[in-house]
């Protein structure tokens, strides 16, 4: 398979992409996979290396070492075929605080040797239409709070139609109304059959407009692939109700299980345990030592050793969990 066959369904594709700034290692030999079509949420807390790759990818910045393809063609060699199919906002916009917001876009679009000056005007009109200020199309950038000036980074990226937008925290310094208005925003782009780059160190945001996501930590490419798969790759939790917590626990240790067991309630106990690793492909013990367990063998297990068993769930972890668990630091989950 040659590399183009393998990048043909990718928006953006690195591989050993590295930069560093002196002695210090800022992205290290990444691998980065993004889907067309997808919404993809770049993941990591402030100073994991996320802008600094994103700057790689748009020809910002020059890579150290490894390589960038952007839509199917090598950066930044390529670099004057690919901006033209790219909007961007990275790391806030930077706006004339003189003139109106409309006149920026104006200015903006008329530097773009690509764009059509005969629709200009309504393709200014529309972007402000989109991120939800026509009603300050005429005010002054200095008179903008900061979500304006976010807002309006947005539609500056939105003048032309893109086949991908790259979007650095693009809910920075938003009121939830405009947070909500943002994630809307995104999900019609990709309806429309744009690939969406967003971003963001905030959870909740990548968690509710996003089908992919990759996690970096401290320059490294820690983990990626589709929401769900990233969600379900760590450890599950089980919670058993039980009046018979001795005897369950004895069953849950047969499954290599290390049950925890809680403060009773009118049910009975509450016992936890982590399911080992690959639960559902793991052999159980005794006269089930060659078969592979799921909950249902766990519950049956119980109910043949006489356990009674009141409640019985088990949950995966969310991507907070799985963040942490991959990085041992925390998330922000909320603005």
């Amino acid at each position: 398979m040659t590399p183009a066959d393998r990048g043909a369904g990718l928006a953006i594709e690195t591989r050993g992409l590295t930069k560093r700034f002196g002695h210090q290692l800022a992205v290290n030999a990444i691998d980065l996979a993004v889907p067309r079509g997808s919404v993809f949420g770049f993941l990591g807390p402030n100073g994991s290396g996320k802008t600094t790759t994103i700057r790689m990818m748009l020809g910002l910045a020059a890579a150290t070492a490894g390589s960038v393809t952007v839509l199917g063609l090598d950066m930044p060699r390529r670099l004057d075929e690919v901006l033209p199919q790219v909007g961007a906002l990275v790391e806030g916009p930077a706006f004339y605080p003189f003139l109106s917001g409309a006149a920026n876009l104006h200015r903006f679009d008329a530097a773009d040797r690509h764009a059509t000056p005969g629709t200009r005007r309504a393709r200014v009109a529309e972007a402000l239409e989109r991120v939800g200020l026509s009603h300050a199309a005429r005010k002054k950038v200095r008179a903008y709070s900061l979500g304006m000036k976010q807002r309006l980074g947005i539609a500056n990226a939105l003048l032309s139609h893109r086949e991908l937008l790259v979007l650095d925290e693009p809910t920075n310094g938003l009121d939830p109304q405009g947070t909500r208005e943002v994630r809307s925003l995104v999900r019609s782009l990709a309806a429309d059959g744009a690939t969406v780059f967003v971003s963001s160190h905030l959870l909740a945001e990548v968690e509710q407009i996003c089908t992919h996501a990759a996690i970096m930590s401290a320059g490294r490419l820690v983990a990626q692939g589709p929401l769900p798969e990233l969600r379900q790759a760590g450890s599950a939790q089980l919670r058993l109700l039980t009046p018979d917590a001795a005897a369950a626990s004895g069953v849950l240790v047969r499954f290599g299980m290390a049950p925890v067991v809680g403060h009773p309630d009118g049910a009975g106990a509450v016992i936890t345990a982590t399911l080992p690793d690959g639960a559902g492909g793991l052999p159980g013990n005794g006269a089930r030592s060659t078969e592979t367990f799921a909950p249902e063998s766990i519950v049956a297990a119980l109910v043949a050793d006489g356990v009674r068993v009141r409640g019985f769930t088990v949950e995966r972890g969310s991507l907070e969990d799985r963040f942490v668990a991959l990085t041992g630091e925390g998330f922000d989950v909320a603005q």
